[in-house]
């Protein structure tokens, strides 16, 4: 099953000697609340792909380089990271409840860190969601919590590969069964159940790559990261990682390198 698009401000351009179609950047998907392809900078803030208009803004020293395998991507120097407006996302009804994937390519370095890749955290100082790369415990978490603190699920599973490319996927979905599932390149590695709805409480605030109490730096280099209300599937994530977040979404690439799903699999 594909994720709904609902296509805004759309220019098609049909070929009548086929069936191709190409479309213009400024699609929107239905539960998608953030995402950053790292294409470029904006007046220190990194444009969010998604049409939410929530452009992080850049804290710290984050470039954008050039990658061999990649293209363009985003290089984090210890202790940067993008800073969202929770109040934003709050207001438009968009912080995730019912479900909540984060997506994101990520290489990180060996330094025996833990790498967040995004964070939020409650008014009551209660840490929401835990997407990392622990690099000194050899292995993935993906964690969310409820209202009050309550933990939904607490998942370590996989084993990190520093220095090189990998997908990152945390999903979940309260409705479905097991609730929470964490692909890494499109395979999957441990999963958890999970009924309760995720706390909508992000008072203290949401970054990507670091934490908000300034600990668990992301040190490395990140790609196509994003943040849904939906859980996907295993098919979607393989999908995902053969076309790349932008042909996924029907919006044309901006000179993006695309990763297929061969590739991933010769690198195990």
């Amino acid at each position: 099953m594909k994720v709904k698009i609902y296509l805004t401000s759309i220019l098609a351009l049909v070929l009548i000697s086929g069936t191709s179609q190409v479309f213009a950047a400024g699609d929107k998907s239905e539960g998608l609340v953030f995402y950053y392809d790292y294409s470029e900078i904006n007046n220190g803030k990194v444009p969010d792909q998604s049409g939410n208009g929530y452009d992080g803004e850049i804290e710290g020293n984050i470039k954008i380089v050039e990658d061999p395998d990649r293209g363009k991507v985003a290089e984090f120097e210890s202790g940067s990271y993008l800073k969202l407006e929770p109040e934003k996302v709050k207001k438009d009804g968009n912080i995730p409840t019912n479900a909540f994937s984060i997506l994101a390519w990520v290489n990180v370095e060996n330094n025996g860190a833990h790498h967040a890749i995004f964070n939020a955290r409650s008014a009551d100082n209660t840490w929401l969601t835990h997407p990392e790369i622990r690099v000194g415990e050899a292995t993935y978490r993906w964690l969310l919590r409820a209202a009050a603190g309550n933990k939904i699920f607490d998942m370590k599973a996989g084993s990190p590969k520093p220095g090189k490319w990998v997908h990152y996927a945390g999903t979940y979905d309260r409705k479905k069964k097991p609730g929470a599932i964490l692909f890494i390149n499109g395979k999957r590695v441990g999963e958890a159940a999970g009924e309760l709805p995720v706390s909508a409480d992000w008072d203290q605030g949401a970054r990507v790559g670091f934490n908000i109490d300034n600990k668990r730096p992301f040190t490395g280099m990140m790609d196509e990261v994003s943040v849904w209300e939906y859980g996907f599937s295993q098919e979607e994530v393989k999908e995902i990682i053969e076309k790349g977040l932008d042909r996924f979404l029907a919006v044309n690439p901006t000179g993006k390198l695309t990763s297929t799903w061969a590739t991933i699999k010769s690198s195990r």
